[in-house]
């Protein structure tokens, strides 16, 4: 069964096409590691909350929006050796992907403020 790594996060909305750009760079890596696609999506209709949202989960300022992204692994096993491949990449920085260096390819948002985790499907219509 398919397993899921979902992500939201804050982006500057000023940085658009910097998110889109560092997306494309770092989302290729995903895919050559076994994933069988990734959606990153600009907020375009997330409503405040009267007790919780979107944008307070990840402390959006109203200069940001809110992006949902969501990677589809075929399972569990393909994602935790992907996951064990980008921590080693995290801890030895010198022999990290290009695509993961933070010079190169810099986040243009506050990663401290991504929330994250992975999901295995109870339902999946089609």
């Amino acid at each position: 069964m398919s397993y899921i790594d979902g992500f939201v996060i804050a982006v500057p909305t000023a940085n658009k096409q910097k998110f889109t750009d560092h997306a494309n760079g770092a989302d290729d890596m995903f895919i050559e590691m076994g994933a069988l696609r990734v959606i990153e999506c600009w907020g375009d209709d997330v409503p405040d909350g009267k007790v919780t949202d979107f944008r307070m989960a990840v402390k959006a300022e109203p200069d940001e929006t809110v992006v949902f992204s969501w990677i589809e692994w075929p399972d569990k096993t393909t994602r935790d050796t992907a996951m064990a491949k980008l921590e080693a990449m995290m801890e030895d920085p010198d022999n990290a992907d290009p695509r993961m260096d933070p010079v190169k390819n810099p986040m243009p948002f506050d990663g401290k403020r991504m929330i994250f985790g992975g999901f295995e499907p109870v339902v999946d219509l089609q």
